[in-house]
């Protein structure tokens, strides 16, 4: 198995949700997949929850992202079904767009994507990193891995400065600086929490054929997720704080 208990925020839809259905479809599957998302059991929640119908290893968790509150009782909800062992692996998926231009730019919206992509993404990390260490230290295994214990933000090329004049979509301002940031994040989790066996990485789904990615994009959401899980096997010590796409390629930050 990948781990045995995985978290995945944003898993209503899109990738989110492809995640969660290949982990529980998988030869060997998780024995927790905890499927988060702001709204399990309204309308936006239905597929999730007719996925969770058919897998006994699906739970699922109410859990904003931008809500503190939230965070703290999806923490409690995940340590009660763990009891005392911790949670091998966080997937932050969550996240939001936006199209804004210099010269349609607000404040309001900057600061309403950064909520969600980067601060968001700490806070949640943040709080479930007690379980996150229990986990590392009751592997009994050395070095860094998926199966022990990590944190994995779902980043884009789109957020990458190297690549930024190469890439022609739209400037998209929030969406793009606030992922620099998330990638500035990852490098700083990685770098802190290696010394607990923590290992962290950012990944690039691929442009996804998905509400965010709309229709234009080349790739299917299955095509990505198979990538991503295949990716997520892969990862050591090596490419903890790396920057990889769906098919395990290094980009530049």
């Amino acid at each position: 198995a990948l781990a045995r208990s995985v978290l995945v925020t944003g898993s209503n839809r899109g990738i989110g949700l492809e995640l969660v259905r290949q982990l529980a479809a998988s030869p060997w599957p998780p024995q927790h997949i905890f499927a988060t998302c702001r709204h399990p059991e309204g309308p936006r929640g239905k597929a999730l929850r007719e996925l969770a119908a058919q897998h006994p290893s699906i739970k699922l968790v109410q859990l904003d992202t931008v809500n503190l509150p939230s965070i703290r009782r999806a923490v409690q909800a995940v340590g009660s079904h763990l009891k005392d062992q911790g949670l091998n692996l966080l997937i932050n998926n969550a996240g939001v767009s936006s199209h804004a231009t210099l010269r349609s730019l607000d404040s309001q919206e900057m600061l309403s994507v950064f909520a969600t992509n980067v601060v968001g993404l700490l806070q949640v990390t943040k709080e479930f990193l007690p379980l996150l260490e229990k986990a590392a230290k009751g592997a009994g295994k050395e070095g860094l891995s998926c199966s022990r214990a990590a944190v994995i933000n779902v980043s884009t090329k789109l957020g990458s400065i190297g690549l930024c004049l190469g890439v022609p979509e739209a400037p998209m301002y929030p969406y793009r600086a606030s992922k620099a940031a998330q990638n500035m994040v990852t490098r700083c989790m990685a770098a802190e929490l290696q010394d607990t066996g923590i290992l962290c990485t950012a990944i690039h789904p691929g442009w996804v054929k998905t509400d965010m990615g709309t229709e234009k994009a080349p790739l299917t959401v299955e095509h990505s997720v198979r990538g991503i899980l295949t990716v997520l096997a892969s990862l050591s010590q090596d490419t903890s704080g790396a920057f990889l796409d769906w098919e395990g390629n290094s980009l530049p930050w």
